[in-house]
């Protein structure tokens, strides 16, 4: 019987907008993510934050420049880890 549960996969993102993960960028995130059927977190600081909640993400705090890593698991995971991903290198739609 094989596993429902595929294995974690993991990207290091770096915030680069100037204002960092604030109220905006959050619920971009948060809109993005809830599409897909994986778990995604995002983890900064030793902080492992799900990357579905808008409270959650702010929670993180990460200014510019900070290096925060992706990390999804599930059926969509590869491809929520790919939106993640051009949603940082874009800074959220701001710059």
């Amino acid at each position: 019987m094989k596993s429902a549960m595929r294995s974690e996969i993991s990207k290091k993102l770096v915030v680069v907008n100037q204002l960092g993960i604030h109220a905006r960028p959050a619920a971009v995130i948060v809109k993005a993510m809830q599409k897909y059927d994986a778990h995604v977190y995002l983890i900064y600081n030793g902080h492992r934050r799900n990357a579905k909640s808008v409270l959650q993400v702010l929670s993180l705090g990460a200014p510019k420049d900070a290096e925060i890593t992706a990390v999804a698991s599930g059926p969509d995971a590869e491809s929520a880890i790919e939106e993640l991903s051009k949603i940082f290198e874009g800074g959220f739609g701001e710059e």
